[in-house]
């Protein structure tokens, strides 16, 4: 059913933190037109919940426990073709949200933003628009119009090699990241190894320092890589 104030949209609110979900559901749950339909820890929970439930809207946390908030919006989008998802996050917009967008999510949206901001999120994409904050949009257009793809680096990254960047930003070593993913060992050192060379950067440890430093970023100034 399209979304009109009318119609209270169901909301399923998918974050590892059981403090973090309760809280983005009591501020759902106040509002006329929005209801909580569901809550989840992580990928398994979110796909029984959405075939059980079946919410207009998922929330989905970025840096889920297990399986991805990135890999979960490709499963959700692959099986739940019209419904809207809103990715939350507390890490940098600048290096998540344009490849959240390609993932199938509908907006990107950072945990520090005010709860007006939060709501306006929702009922943009439940709207079926696209959300992202002024200063994102600013930026694609910026890079749209001077004809690149990404101001970073790390956009040149392959989904596979972006995953397994991400991994290394959480300190994992090879055969975590192996068996986390599921792939072989070999399989990992290849991806690194083109990480490495697209990044330019010389070591592991280097490699190990970078990815956590940009991963934890959640506000680089202007001209951050």
């Amino acid at each position: 059913m399209p979304y009109n104030e009318q119609h209270k949209a169901k909301i399923l609110v998918v974050d590892d933190h059981p403090i973090v979900r309760q809280g983005i559901s009591q501020l759902i749950d106040r509002e006329p037109d929005l209801h909580v339909c569901g809550e989840a820890s992580g990928a398994e929970e979110a796909l029984s919940a959405c075939q059980s439930s079946l919410p207009d809207l998922a929330i989905v946390d970025l840096s889920l426990t297990g399986v991805s908030g990135l890999e979960l919006v490709k499963q959700l989008r692959s099986r739940y073709a019209g419904l809207a998802i809103l990715m939350m996050s507390m890490h940098d917009e600048t290096i998540y949200a344009e490849r959240c967008l390609r993932a199938g999510a509908n907006g990107y949206l950072m945990k520090q933003e005010a709860t007006v901001t939060v709501l306006s999120a929702i009922r943009a994409v439940l709207r079926g628009e696209f959300h992202l904050s002024e200063r994102m949009r600013t930026l694609l257009l910026q890079q749209r119009l001077a004809g690149q793809t990404s101001g970073s680096p790390i956009a040149g990254l392959t989904a596979a090699e972006f995953e397994v960047f991400t991994q290394i930003g959480k300190g994992l070593g090879v055969a975590e990241i192996a068996k986390q993913l599921n792939r072989s060992a070999s399989t990992i050192e290849t991806h690194r190894a083109n990480i490495k060379r697209k990044l330019d950067i010389a070591s592991n440890s280097e490699l190990v320092l970078y990815a956590h430093n940009r991963l934890n970023e959640t506000n680089p100034g202007p001209g951050g890589v």
